[in-house]
């Protein structure tokens, strides 16, 4: 469903390794070498002798489980130049300790879009388009301002519904956004000057929680069927 919806809007899918580099994963998205998401109780390292045909070393760069699928926008950006409009879904993971709503992995859909002249008007319009298709027609949006380190300005998007069991007419924060930063251009050789674009993130598994009334995110991989089948 969510993938069919940016499909509407022109996006197409967009695919890479789990098994990432340190490069793609944090230095090209701007992300500093003091960053707490870049610290061993954060993120999963591989092995120094652990190779990967799907992502191989730059000389002795570091491989890691991917922490998020953001990595997709800077190989894309990589391949292709723009005008592009991608969507990444894909498998994340990292060092929580389970609970109610933690999961050492869960499934994110990473979007993108460049091109001349992208602003913050086709940031709210993508993504109001995305909630009202998502969650109906009366849903209310709002964005917050907020910091990524890929994306500059940042925000985090809530979302207020009528129709959300115990959770409706709350205010509840379901992806974050921004439009990209100059600095993740340049580490993919396009010139800020020329080329702009709007990028954001959302965890599938908080939107199928939130369809569903679901309160507890090992639900989704306790393998139930007679659960599962209910989301189908």
């Amino acid at each position: 469903r969510v993938l069919g919806t940016f499909r509407k809007l022109g996006f197409v899918v967009a695919e890479g390794p789990e098994v990432e580099t340190e490069w793609h994963c944090f230095d090209a998205l701007n992300t500093p070498a003091d960053h707490p998401a870049r610290d061993m109780q954060d993120t999963l390292y591989l092995p120094p002798d652990f190779r990967s045909a799907d992502a191989p070393r730059k000389g002795e760069e570091a491989l890691l489980l991917r922490t998020h699928t953001s990595s997709v926008q800077v190989r894309t950006l990589l391949a292709r130049k723009p005008p592009l409009r991608v969507v990444a879904p894909g498998r994340c993971f990292r060092r929580d300790a389970v609970d109610a709503t933690h999961s050492a992995y869960i499934h994110q859909c990473e979007g993108l879009w460049f091109d001349r002249g992208v602003t913050l008007a086709d940031l709210r319009g993508v993504l109001d388009f995305f909630v009202r298709e998502t969650f109906g027609p009366g849903v209310e949006t709002r964005l917050r301002p907020s910091f990524f380190p890929f994306t500059e300005p940042s925000f985090e998007m809530d979302i207020r519904s009528p129709d959300l069991g115990r959770l409706s007419h709350r205010w509840l924060e379901v992806l974050g956004c921004g439009l990209g930063d100059p600095k993740v251009l340049a580490a993919c050789g396009l010139d800020a000057e020329e080329w702009s674009g709007l990028a954001f993130g959302l965890g599938l598994e908080r939107i199928t929680m939130l369809l569903h009334g679901i309160d507890d995110i090992r639900h989704l991989y306790a393998n139930a069927l007679r659960f599962l089948r209910q989301l189908a």
